[in-house]
C-alpha cells in the first residue's frame, strides 16, 4: 500500500505538468518514488547561513614598531628590537614567540640582501633578554646565514647573559645606537657592571662607568670602560680605562700581563718576555705616562698623597 504523503506528491508533481500522461499512484510507488525519508531534502535544499556569506573580516596591519628588524649598517646588519615599555604601554607588544615567528617568516619569506655569514649586531634597546632567548635569536639568524657577535643594552641583566653566552657587548645608556657619544663634561658615570665569567677571546665589552671582572681576561678579548678597569683575575687581553679622557682612572688586576693598556688617550704595551711571580698590580698614568705598580705600594702611595693634601688643608686654614 503506497503512503499517504508519496500520493500526494505523485499528484502534485503530474497537475504541475499537464502535457505528461497520468501515473498510477501504485506503480508510481514501486518503482520512481524515493522513500519518504529522503524526499524533504530533494524539494527543500538548505540555504547558506547569512553570517557564511559575508565576506571574511580583514585582519589588521602589524604595527613595524613591534617587530624585530634588520637594517643595513655598512659590512654588517643590525638587528632592532622593539623598545618595550613604549610598545606595551601603547598597547601593541607581541609576546616572545610571535616576536620570533614573525621574524622568521620575513626572513624566509623574501630575496636575502645580505651575503652568507654576514655578521649581527643586536640592539636589545631596554629589552630585557636571557641566555636562552639570546640562544633562540642566534639559532633563528644561523639559518638564514648570519651571525650574532654583538649586543647592545641598557639593561645590566641582558648585559651578563650575552657576555655569559660568549658575545661582546655595548653596555649603553643611549638605547637608540650602538655607538656611545663622548659624555658630557662633568656627567657622572654609569653604575658598575659587574660580571663574574671568564672573558674569551674575541669578546669586547664597553661600558659608561667601571668594569669588574671576576674571572680572567684572556687574548683576543677587549675591556673598554669610562670608569676604572677591576679584574679578579689575570688579564691577558686588552683594557682601556678613563675612555672619556679621563686620565685620573686606572686599570688593575691580581695578575698583570695584558695585550695592550690604555689609559684615556695614552697607550703602553706589555712588557716582552717571559713574567716573574705575579701579583697584584695597578696601572695608572704618571708623570712619565702609564706606570705599573704593585697594588701595595700603589695604596700606600696614595694614603701618602691623602696625608699631604690633608696637611696642606690644615696649614691653609692655620694661615
Amino acid at each position: 500500500m503506497v503512503p499517504d504523503d508519496s500520493a500526494s506528491l505523485a499528484t502534485t508533481e503530474a497537475a504541475a505538468a499537464p502535457d505528461t500522461a497520468p501515473v498510477e499512484a501504485s506503480a508510481q510507488a514501486d518503482s520512481n518514488i524515493p522513500a519518504a525519508s529522503n524526499m524533504g531534502s530533494l524539494e527543500t535544499p538548505e540555504t547558506p547561513d547569512a553570517a557564511d556569506s559575508a565576506p571574511p573580516t580583514p585582519v589588521p596591519p602589524i604595527d613595524p614598531r613591534t617587530q624585530l628588524r634588520l637594517r643595513n649598517d655598512g659590512d654588517r646588519l643590525v638587528l632592532l628590537m622593539p623598545n618595550g615599555p613604549q610598545v606595551e604601554a601603547e598597547g601593541g607588544a607581541l609576546s616572545w614567540g610571535e616576536l620570533l615567528q614573525h621574524f622568521k617568516q620575513r626572513l624566509n619569506g623574501g630575496e636575502p640582501f645580505w651575503q652568507p655569514n654576514t655578521v649581527v649586531h643586536l640592539a636589545a634597546r631596554d629589552r630585557l633578554l636571557d641566555a636562552r632567548q639570546l640562544q633562540a635569536l642566534e639559532e633563528i639568524l644561523t639559518a638564514a646565514q648570519l651571525t650574532l657577535k654583538r649586543v647592545a643594552t641598557s639593561r645590566r641583566q641582558t648585559a651578563m647573559a650575552a657576555v655569559a653566552a660568549g658575545y661582546s657587548v655595548d653596555q649603553l645608556e643611549a638605547e637608540d645606537t650602538l655607538v656611545q657619544s663622548p659624555p658630557a663634561p662633568g656627567k657622572p658615570l654609569a653604575e658598575p657592571l659587574y660580571l663574574q665569567t671568564t672573558l674569551r677571546g674575541g669578546v669586547e665589552i664597553r661600558h659608561p662607568g667601571t668594569i669588574v671582572v671576576m674571572g680572567d681576561v684572556n687574548p683576543g678579548s677587549s675591556l673598554v670602560a669610562e670608569g676604572d678597569i677591576l679584574v679578579w683575575g689575570r688579564l691577558r687581553g686588552t683594557a682601556h680605562a678613563g675612555s672619556g679622557g679621563d686620565r685620573s682612572r686606572c686599570i688593575m688586576a691580581l695578575q698583570m700581563h695584558p695585550t695592550q693598556l690604555r689609559l684615556a688617550d695614552l697607550v703602553a704595551r706589555a712588557p716582552d718576555g717571559p713574567t716573574g711571580d705575579y701579583l697584584p698590580e695597578v696601572a695608572y698614568v704618571g708623570d712619565n705616562g702609564i706606570r705599573i705598580a704593585q697594588a701595595q705600594a700603589f695604596a700606600q702611595q696614595h694614603f701618602n698623597a691623602t696625608l699631604e693634601q690633608g696637611a696642606q688643608l690644615t696649614d691653609a686654614f692655620k694661615v
